[in-house]
């Protein structure tokens, strides 16, 4: 078997310093007059680049322990100094987007689907029904995500919030085996943590940004198995569904921005459910996934997985931006998604 250094994460140190670029440190406000001391309690919640005080609210900003309306009036400027705050032209913002990469699903008819795999400075949702590939998905694109692929792409680290208890480090053995990569490499690109409630799960996020930020260009790919689980938990009834989803809705927003400020793939699954008012429509399928408009306006791509025939599923691509509406069957084996055999 290969070493790892020479497929896992490939060339770290040699990317590093270009994904670093890619982002302004939230340190060089102290030459525009802010201290130390306040850019602490920015990092403590997640703020590490001069983009993320852009990214935030100052009726947020205030709510930091020790920052008061002068003070973030004072880093407000300070950072829009820094920042071209206005509008670009679309060429401009063609060149930014020329950093956008694709990572694998380890199916070449699903990657086909998805306009070459799962991108980054994106969120992609996969929704499905109980065994319908979401969490096996998850897991081989912990793998995938290590492995050099096209147009350059080095390979990098992954974060999994697990929220069901689904995360298998075994599985993640037998996948490597099929890519031929070492078993403890692949476990140690894995940055793994279990969330308990979705209070805990909004707080892992500030962690997620520091660590993006402390290993800049090194992580490529953030995964949430799944996204509301915990949603449905803490929250119940009509008399809650509000409140849920504007906590929802700060979720997916910090994911956006997550995915933006560090150029990472976030990738989410999602459950399904029961549609009472489906028969009264006619709809084929009575089931739709949870979440809401506010899930679905948020996602960049979405997913919606289904069984098929033995191991076979069918994805199909129900909101895309770049191509239309198609599906694509794969297959889950040993080795993770693989490409369906006729």
């Amino acid at each position: 078997m290969k070493t790892a250094a020479d497929q896992v994460v490939e060339d770290e140190a040699g990317y590093q310093d270009d994904e670093e670029s890619f982002f302004q440190d939230i340190d060089l406000l102290q030459k525009y007059g802010i201290n130390m001391a306040d850019i602490k309690k920015l990092k403590s919640v997640g703020i590490c680049t001069v983009q993320g005080i852009q990214m935030t609210t100052r009726r947020a900003l205030c709510n930091v322990k020790g920052l008061s309306e002068a003070k973030v009036e004072k880093i407000k400027e300070a950072a829009g100094k820094l920042l071209i705050s206005g509008f670009q032209t679309a060429f401009e913002y063609s060149l930014k987007r020329k950093h956008v990469f694709h990572i694998t699903t380890g199916s070449l008819e699903f990657d086909k689907l998805l306009g070459g795999g799962i991108e980054s400075m994106a969120i992609t949702e996969a929704f499905g029904e109980f065994r319908t590939g979401k969490t096996q998905l998850s897991h081989t694109l912990c793998v995938t995500t290590q492995l050099p692929g096209e147009d350059g792409y080095t390979g990098g680290k992954v974060i999994f919030i697990d929220t069901e208890n689904t995360f298998r480090p075994d599985r993640l053995k037998d996948i490597a085996d099929r890519f031929n990569v070492d078993h403890e490499a692949v476990l140690d690109n894995v940055l793994y943590a279990r969330a308990y409630t979705s209070e805990h799960q909004m707080e892992l996020l500030d962690f997620v940004a520091a660590k993006f930020h402390e290993e800049g260009g090194v992580f490529k790919l953030l995964i949430i198995d799944s996204i509301m689980a915990l949603f449905r938990v803490d929250f119940s009834g009509r008399g809650e569904l509000a409140e849920r989803q504007q906590k929802l809705a700060q979720m997916l927003s910090r994911l956006q921005k997550i995915s933006e400020e560090y150029n990472v793939a976030v990738f989410v699954t999602n459950q399904m459910t029961a549609d009472p008012g489906a028969g009264m429509t006619f709809q084929a399928d009575p089931k739709k996934p949870i979440g809401g408009h506010i899930l679905a306006h948020a996602s960049t791509t979405r997913i919606s997985l289904r069984k098929g025939r033995g191991e076979m599923r069918i994805g199909m691509d129900n909101n895309f931006p770049d191509m239309p509406e198609n599906e694509a069957t794969f297959a889950i084996t040993a080795g993770g998604v693989s490409d369906a055999k006729e």
